[in-house]
């Protein structure tokens, strides 16, 4: 059937300013004033959005928080649903949100949302935590943090999928830690940071250990399951529920399935629901997010979009809205109520089923430490060179000199101070280190005339402080937190401020072996004759 949201502009009428802020406290969520137990209600909401964090085929996607004729249209819907909570994976943290999450408050609906995009986020198979993804991650809690009906966010959803990926989760528990400790920096009210993991057998107990181990200030704040193998009519025990439930069930922050609802058997039934909010789970869930919305061509869609102010609901939006009309479990009082699996789990062990090592994590990105390591360096890339040639350039340079600086490797902890820069901030670092080993030897900048001598600035100030916290070779740890400005106070120079060191290394940025890089760029460094 079709329905306009206008015929149900009605169920708005009770609207209020605002909503109750969602807090954690143990291994659940609460209502922050009444301190009744939240459970997560909720839908996926977002329209040519694969939950694997691409998009369909392109790199532009639709905010769905910033189409306030839609969030019209939809919202009356998601309350016909009893939904409490919806999950976008991609905003736009320019936009304006006011009217849709207004809209989402007055009908008491929080917002999970992931803080990458289609061409920002942590790549499984090269993954880095640099300063380009720290501060879309944070513009986006900057955006979200105003609404009191923002639940909290994923710093990543299944980036490690298989046994062979999971030193990117480094990474991303980098960023769960980074975000936390932004949250805590800004003086926002507390909001979770998270992440959403994939139901793959070989790596399933040892993520959830992982991220919930060593330290409360580098642990998620609660933990998503993308969970698909109930399918059609199937049971607690032989879909899995069970295992994972016994599984989870000292765990010492909220668990919810951040995506269910197998679509194998159609339409779907979702008799999954009863048992996810029954007494067998209801005590170590706090719910989950049904996936989703839009009809796409994927096939799990509830409704179908009509056009800007109707929709026609699916086979599927019946079966859910069936069961999860008697979703009610009645919890716990958070007053009353004293969590007794507070222990961290034990950190995984580096071996053959997994390939992160828990300390050290990767440096915080720090922008003010990038920029004035490049502007002190005397020689420098040429910005007529272009990105794509980095690699090439990568190649050679570390064919001459140690790349420590700028390597990372998640199974060791080994992490390169300026690793967190940019692609070209990082080849300026090297450029200008084999320049100073060579004792600026004008034939030392050139590299086929892509690099180039400089004028610099001299570090002093905050500039000295960090450079001299990350050591000439960039090996060093640096402490300081970044604070959102340059930091430099400096004079104009033509020394470049860094000491000579020697030797040569393979190079690792990201987790792509740079000796890889050589292979397929020995032609070009061939013609890239050092003048």
């Amino acid at each position: 059937m079709k329905l306009s949201w206008a015929v149900g502009a009605a169920l708005l009428g009770t609207a209020v300013a605002d909503v109750d802020p969602i807090v954690i406290k143990g291994s659940k969520f609460f209502y922050s004033s009444n301190n009744t137990q939240f459970y997560i209600r909720g839908v996926a909401y977002q329209q040519d959005y694969s939950s694997n964090g691409t998009t369909n085929g392109t790199s532009s996607y639709k905010d769905p928080l910033a189409d306030a004729t839609a969030c019209k249209r939809d919202v009356p819907i998601m309350q016909e649903l009893n939904t409490n909570t919806i999950r976008v994976y991609a905003i736009d943290p320019t936009a304006d949100h006011t009217e849709c999450m207004q809209l989402l408050a007055d009908a008491g609906i929080y917002v999970v949302s992931d803080l990458s995009d289609p061409t920002q986020s942590i790549d499984r198979s090269d993954p880095t935590w640099e300063t380009t993804l720290y501060s879309r991650y944070t513009s986006v809690i900057d955006e979200l943090a105003q609404y009191n009906n923002t639940l909290g966010f994923f710093a990543g959803n299944e980036v490690s999928n298989t046994v062979a990926t999971t030193d990117a989760s480094a990474f991303v528990k980098a960023a769960v830690r980074d975000m936390k400790s932004y949250i805590k920096q800004k003086g926002y009210r507390t909001m979770g940071v998270g992440y959403a993991t994939n139901d793959d057998s070989t790596i399933r107990v040892n993520m959830a250990d992982y991220f919930n181990c060593e330290s409360e200030e580098d642990s998620i704040d609660f933990w998503g399951y993308n969970i698909y193998s109930w399918c059609g009519d199937s049971s607690y025990s032989a879909s899995g529920y069970k295992d994972r439930t016994e599984e989870f069930a000292n765990y010492s922050v909220p668990v919810f399935f951040a995506e269910y609802g197998c679509n194998e058997v159609q339409p779907r039934q979702f008799t999954e629901v009863d048992a996810l909010f029954g007494d067998n789970m209801n005590g170590v869930w706090s719910g989950g997010i049904v996936y989703m919305y839009f009809q796409e061509t994927n096939d799990y869609g509830l409704v179908s979009i009509v056009d800007s102010t109707s929709v026609s609901k699916l086979a599927d939006f019946t079966s859910y809205s069936k069961h999860i009309a008697s979703a009610t479990p009645s919890g716990v009082n958070k007053a009353s109520y004293t969590p007794t699996n507070t222990a961290l789990q034990s950190c995984p062990a580096v071996n053959s089923d997994w390939r992160a090592t828990q300390t050290p994590l990767p440096p915080t990105p720090n922008e003010n430490l990038c920029e004035c390591m490049s502007d002190a360096a005397a020689c420098v890339v040429k910005d007529s060179v272009s990105s794509d040639d980095y690699a090439d350039l990568f190649s050679l340079i570390c064919g001459y000199t140690t790349c420590s600086g700028v390597s990372s490797n998640a199974t060791t902890g080994s992490y390169g101070a300026y690793g967190m820069c940019s692609p070209k901030q990082q080849l300026n670092f090297l450029l200008n280190k084999y320049y100073t080993e060579q004792n600026s030897a004008s034939s030392a900048c050139s590299f086929g005339g892509s690099a180039t001598v400089t004028s610099t600035t001299k570090a002093t100030g905050t500039c000295s402080s960090l450079m001299s916290q990350a050591g000439t070779a960039g090996t060093g740890t640096v402490t300081s937190q970044p604070t959102g400005t340059s930091g430099s106070s400096a004079s104009s120079s033509t020394s470049s401020g860094l000491a000579p060191t020697t030797g040569s290394t393979m190079v690792v940025v990201g987790s792509v072996q740079l000796g890889a890089y050589i292979v397929t760029a020995v032609c070009a460094a061939l013609f890239m004759i050092m003048l």
